[in-house]
């Protein structure tokens, strides 16, 4: 069987879908870009999070800034990796730069 996937990638259209989902506490996005060498760094790190808080009601998802530029502008990304943290639809807080695992889940229980 294969394995289920923790992190969504996301496009453009289906952003704010994704961040406004009102059956998550907490939703995280990670803006990055495939040829940037810390992003490719924290791929495994999201999926260990996006695993272990799933049942906590934490959201895990990536859109690549080269694809979703108005998205990019939007939430003004100017470094990546840039995880972006979301309440109820709304920004609640952002990391630039990659993280460790210990590092984004203290983060994280922050905001929980």
């Amino acid at each position: 069987m294969a394995k289920k996937e923790s992190v969504t990638e996301l496009s453009e259209s289906k952003f704010t879908e994704f961040i406004e989902d009102d059956k998550a506490k907490l939703v995280i996005v990670d803006f990055f870009a495939e040829w940037c060498f810390p992003c490719t760094m924290m791929a495994p790190v999201l999926d260990n999070v996006a695993e272990k808080l799933s049942s906590k009601g934490v959201k895990v998802g990536k859109i690549n800034v080269d694809d979703a530029q108005k998205v990019s502008m939007k939430y003004e990304i100017s470094s990546i990796p840039c995880i972006v943290f979301f309440k109820n639809g709304k920004e609640a807080g952002r990391s630039v730069g990659a993280l460790t695992e210990e590092q984004l889940e203290d983060k994280l229980n922050g905001l929980l």
